[in-house]
């Protein structure tokens, strides 16, 4: 429509008011022009469907809200306490676990559990694993082991079968002390010392005991279990040879807290003298002692050598802990 139309029309000015040429372009109607070109097309052109008109102070046509996305997921109504009771879990499973973690802590650093030393398993071995001149030298030296802390040699006389935990081989109340610990096997040998004049029954008991048990086996067990003398063990056509239970002057056991051992030791006169009384090493040892045991030594002896077959037993798991400390 142009504005010739307008004219045609017939219409004719209001007053005074002169439309201007700006207005006089404007239809009364104004139809709605399309947003995107129309291709031309090679038949002829279809007739256009009438569109709706609205006036210009009009309102704008309802609209109406679509959607053109789809939702990926559904998205579930928040739910307070779930949140909540999830929470709460997550902060008590850290809780639990970090109360675990303390408790191993705190369980490695307690006194009373004890981390176990190094070679204590392999000790327990040892009374089948080690040669027999490895457990027992023919030849052992004790510095300061003597009276007046001088220097001892004992040299082997005899050494017997391993044999199986029993009073043939154990004192009464020793063996009733380790059994529930699990005693796995008892190791003997006698020897002498260097005047031919003593002998010295020493024993090793191994046992299956582990670290706890062994630190409380250890705290003075030869004052608990009293007037407990070991077995002393002869040997025909021997200096030990009359060593028997009458024979028996001093003794002293000895329960390392790094080993699963008792080491055991009973010391006597060679000559086959019957004692009347035998007294623990530290008695035998005490200063003023003016009878024939504390005169001749023989608690030293029994003291001396035990604590000497502690530091060998020491030294002989040594290389087996440190292989095994190796390999991992």
């Amino acid at each position: 429509m142009t504005a010739a139309g307008v004219g045609a029309s017939g219409s004719a000015p209001r007053g005074d008011r002169s439309p201007s040429p700006r207005q006089a372009d404007v239809p009364e109607v104004e139809t709605t022009t399309r947003l995107r070109p129309i291709r031309d097309a090679v038949d002829a052109p279809k007739p256009a469907r009438p569109l709706p008109a609205y006036g210009l102070a009009g309102t704008l046509p309802p609209e109406t809200p679509a959607e053109t996305t789809t939702r990926l997921r559904p998205v579930r109504e928040r739910r307070t306490g779930r949140v909540l009771a999830v929470t709460a879990c997550v902060v008590l499973g850290v809780g639990l676990i970090g109360g675990a973690l303390a408790g191993m802590w705190l369980a490695a650093a307690d006194p009373a559990r004890p981390a176990e030393p190094a070679g204590y398993t392999e000790a327990k071995d040892l009374w089948h694993n080690a040669p027999v001149d490895t457990l027992f030298p023919r030849t052992l030296t004790g510095a300061g082991a003597g009276p007046g802390a001088s220097a001892r040699t004992w040299t082997r006389i005899v050494v017997a079968q391993d044999a199986p935990c029993s009073p043939a081989v154990l004192a009464k109340g020793l063996l009733a002390t380790v059994t529930p610990l699990g005693c796995e096997r008892v190791l003997r040998a006698t020897y002498t010392d260097a005047t031919a004049s003593s002998v010295i029954t020493v024993g090793l008991v191994f046992t299956r005991a582990d670290v706890t048990a062994q630190r409380t086996l250890g705290t003075g067990l030869t004052a608990r279990l009293g007037e407990d003398v070991p077995p002393a063990l002869s040997a025909p056509s021997t200096v030990a040879a009359r060593f028997g239970a009458r024979q028996r002057a001093s003794w002293w056991l000895n329960a390392p807290a790094d080993l699963p051992v008792v080491v055991t030791a009973v010391s006597g006169f060679a000559d086959g003298r019957a004692v009347d009384r035998p007294q623990p090493a530290d008695g035998a040892m005490a200063q003023g002692r003016t009878d024939a045991t504390a005169q001749s030594g023989l608690g030293h002896e029994a003291k001396g050598i035990a604590e000497r077959f502690v530091t060998l037993l020491r030294t002989t798991v040594t290389p087996a802990a440190t292989e095994k400390e190796k390999a991992r």
